[in-house]
């Protein structure tokens, strides 16, 4: 996996750094699992426009990824790694011995051919899915569950990973990649590695229709609205907006919006770092 900077043939190419894509090894996806993706153009269901700035965008397929990974003690050969336009990440298409294929989300380093399993008992190499409870400590470790059987929720974007430090009793302490230490429960499943494409965050698209070939139209910067609009909006000539807050009126900078007595903050060791 790579980045490569295009030979400026085109002002569009001038600051392109784009993926070499030498990972993946098959250009179609596998049909039987592929579902439609509907797009809302930001509109709810009465047609009215509740969210700005989304619109457009090349048709997709979802890929159907298995994020719970149940199919315990059955080892699975890894036929593709494959490219996913709904996620940063690359994507694994795995074949079980009973002939079942399955999507999942390919960690750093896997290859074609490579054997992998899950549940009890399982060896803990790149790949592998196993309950935090037999994960050795100081592992790194992505596609993690917040509740058993729930499927991985944590640690899912491209080169993302947490690392698994210690366990207490039924809890698991699992530093995330926000820099937040909280505490699982060991009876959740976790993936052993981190996730591939690490060098997604080093891409630059190069033009403004690149960001709309992925559905993202464009942003108006709030110090240029009307005051009716926003209420960094208005004054003579060219003024900065005051304090950066939101559109409702919320500050943007320190002010917290998490509720103070909200259930999940009792596993929060310590906050992510600022």
């Amino acid at each position: 996996m790579g980045v490569r900077k295009l030979n400026p043939t085109t002002p569009g190419q001038r600051h392109k750094v784009a993926s070499t894509f030498e990972e993946i090894t098959a250009s179609k996806p596998e049909k039987s699992l592929l579902a439609p993706l509907k797009k809302s153009g930001g509109r709810n269901n009465t047609g009215k426009m509740t969210m700005r700035y989304i619109g457009g965008g090349h048709k997709r397929r979802y890929r159907i990824i298995d994020f719970k990974r149940d199919k315990h003690n059955m080892q699975a050969e890894v036929m593709t790694i494959e490219y996913d336009p709904n996620r940063t990440a690359r994507i694994a298409l795995l074949q079980y011995k009973d002939g079942e294929k399955r999507y999942i989300v390919a960690p750093a380093g896997l290859n074609v051919g490579t054997k992998l399993d899950a549940g009890k008992g399982v060896t803990p190499e790149v790949g592998n899915c196993l309950f935090l409870s037999e994960i050795p400590l100081g592992s790194v470790i992505h596609n993690i569950e917040l509740q058993p059987g729930q499927g991985a929720q944590m640690a899912r974007s491209a080169g993302s990973y947490a690392q698994l430090n210690a366990r207490d009793g039924k809890y698991a302490i699992v530093k995330l990649p926000s820099g937040e230490t909280r505490m699982v429960m060991v009876t959740c499943k976790a993936t052993i590695g981190s996730v591939s494409n690490g060098e997604h965050s080093l891409t630059r698209s190069g033009k403004a229709g690149r960001s709309r070939w992925l559905g993202v139209r464009p942003r108006v910067r709030p110090v240029v609205m009307n005051p009716v609009d926003h209420p960094m909006g208005g004054g003579e000539g060219k003024s900065s907006g005051g304090h950066p807050r939101s559109r409702k009126g919320i500050p943007a900078k320190g002010y917290k919006t998490r509720s103070k007595t909200k259930a999940s903050n009792k596993h929060i060791i310590e906050r992510r770092k600022k």
